[in-house]
Formats: C-alpha cells, sequence, structure tokens
C-alpha cells in the first residue's frame, strides 16, 4: 500500500512537471491546447472536464460545479487564473463556456431526474392521473378506457388493474419516459406495444418501459451517457434529451429481444444485462451518439 501511494504522487508530480514543461515549451497551456487540439464534442469537453478536476487550483477544481448563470465569471475567472489574454484567444473563452454548460447541465440533469425518480405516484394527484390517461390515450386511440381500475391495463402491459403500483421502483421518472414515448413516437410505440403482444416476443411493454428507464437512468448517474449527451447537446443536455434517448434505447432494446428470440419471459434479465453491456460498450467510443437524429448539432461545429 505504502509503495502505491508514492507512485500515485509521484506519478503525479511527473505529470504537472511535464505539463509544466509543455507549456513553456508551446506558450499554451493544458486547456488552451485541448481547445485547439480537439474537436468539438465528447472527446473535447470529456477532457476539459478531467483537466479541471484535477487541477491543483481548488478555484478550477469548482468551476465544473458552479451555477449556470455564473460559467460567464467562471470563464473570467479561468483566463485571469491561467494568464491568458481574452482579446488575443476570443475562441477559447467560446470553447470553455460551451463545455462548461454541457458539464454543468449534465450534473443538474442527473439532479432532476433523480427528482422524479423519487417522486411516488400519487392517484390523488390530478396531473398524475392526467399523464396516466394520456398515456392510456396515445397507446390505444380507438379502445375507450371503461374504468380507472381496469384489467384493460393489462394491455398496455401493467401488471394489475392499477397502474399505480407499478411506478413504485422509478417513481414519476417511469411514467414521463412512457408518456413521452407514446406522445412523440407513436407510430414506432403503438408498433413495439403491438409487438410485445404477439405470442412470439411476448413481454409486458409498460413493466420493460419502467425497467429500460432504470437502465437509462443508471447509464446516466454512472457517466456513461457523458459520450452521448455531449456529442449531442451543443449546450446544457436537458430531460427531453434523456426522455428521447429513452425512446432510443427502448425501440433498441425491443429489435433486441427480437434478435436474442428468448424462449420465455423468464429470460429477460439475461437479455437486458447483455443489452446493457453492448450499450456500454457503444458509449466507450468518444464520437458516439445513439440517437444522432436528435441531434441539433449545426451550432457546435464552430464552438
Amino acid at each position: 500500500m505504502f509503495v502505491q501511494v508514492c507512485l500515485y504522487f509521484y506519478c503525479k508530480c511527473l505529470w504537472r512537471c511535464l505539463k509544466f514543461v509543455v507549456r513553456k515549451l508551446t506558450g499554451r497551456c493544458e486547456l488552451q491546447r485541448i481547445c485547439y487540439n480537439t474537436k468539438p464534442g465528447a472527446a473535447r469537453t470529456m477532457k476539459i472536464e478531467a483537466s479541471l478536476k484535477g487541477s491543483k487550483s481548488k478555484r478550477l477544481q469548482s468551476s465544473v460545479s458552479v451555477h449556470p448563470d455564473a460559467i460567464e465569471k467562471t470563464i473570467d475567472d479561468i483566463m485571469e487564473l491561467k494568464r491568458i489574454n481574452p482579446d488575443i484567444n476570443p475562441q477559447l473563452g467560446i470553447s470553455l463556456q460551451a463545455c462548461l454548460l454541457q458539464i454543468v447541465g449534465y450534473r443538474n440533469l442527473i439532479a432532476e431526474v433523480e427528482k422524479l425518480r423519487r417522486e411516488p405516484y400519487d392517484s390523488e394527484n390530478p396531473q398524475h392521473e392526467e399523464m396516466l390517461l394520456k398515456l392510456w390515450k396515445c397507446l390505444k386511440p380507438n379502445s375507450p378506457l371503461k374504468a380507472r381500475i381496469s384489467k384493460q391495463w393489462c394491455e398496455i402491459g401493467f401488471q394489475g388493474d392499477d397502474p399505480k403500483t407499478d411506478f413504485r421502483g422509478m417513481g414519476l421518472l417511469g411514467l414521463y419516459n412512457l408518456v413521452y414515448f407514446a406522445e412523440w413516437d407513436t407510430e414506432i410505440a403503438q408498433q413495439v406495444l403491438s409487438d410485445s403482444l404477439q405470442p412470439k416476443y411476448s413481454y409486458s411493454f409498460a413493466i420493460v418501459g419502467i425497467n429500460i428507464t432504470d437502465l437509462a437512468y443508471n447509464l446516466l448517474v454512472s457517466g456513461a451517457l457523458k459520450t452521448h449527451f455531449y456529442n449531442v447537446a451543443p449546450e446544457a443536455p436537458t430531460l427531453t434529451h434523456f426522455q428521447q434517448t429513452f425512446c432510443y434505447l427502448m425501440h433498441e432494446f425491443h429489435k433486441f429481444w427480437i434478435e436474442e428470440d428468448p424462449l420465455d419471459i423468464m429470460e429477460f434479465n439475461r437479455v437486458r444485462e447483455k443489452f446493457h453491456k453492448r450499450i456500454l460498450k457503444q458509449l466507450q467510443n468518444p464520437e458516439m451518439a445513439l440517437c444522432p437524429h436528435f441531434a441539433a448539432s449545426e451550432s457546435l461545429i464552430n464552438m
């Protein structure tokens, strides 16, 4: 253990000495080299994030967790601390701002998603009930719901007569995602639901949707989704980005389930874990965008 600690500090000191030498030779600090030599997107933002977090300066370390409204001042502080003239390096400030918006935005997105996950479904809350009924109407527009408590809910993949009991694991987050999928990707959602009812592919649509919400949540909290979000969100990733990603994962899992051709629903955990590993592997590529058709990234090119 002592040897490992000594080796860690030796490597850390060596790395800082190397950075000092490179700055003297190039006339640029590490942040400048990253911004000028790495194209915008996940590759650049993740390097900037690692550089700021690994800095010996507490001010630089704290810059990744500032309030979004304080980002401009934070950029000024970074430029001053690094003795960089903003008039000579105007593009650097723009690039750093884009990166910090993504970094801070990702952190705030985790907090927003966590808040929804922790909020339980409340059948006494009219807004919750309205969302649940919207889910039914989007998925089964030609089949009116006969009663709020009904066996009809099993037709869209809930376990019993009252869906509220199925949201316990993911809270409102599961409902938010299912409604977004059904409302904005209606045709695909209805097709996935239809396929899930076939004996050959049989699985519970809504329950799987809540389970895939759990998968998306864990990808987000673990940081695995940084690659995707930093590539598709020119600025701060939002809840909409997360929900779009859920739609992608839901559709891709459905296709993966069919490809795997499981014997029955008892193989669900095996197929889910295999799918999870596949997504994680894809996200290891710094240029990966899981659903690039959602990316409004034209402005990203020139940042």
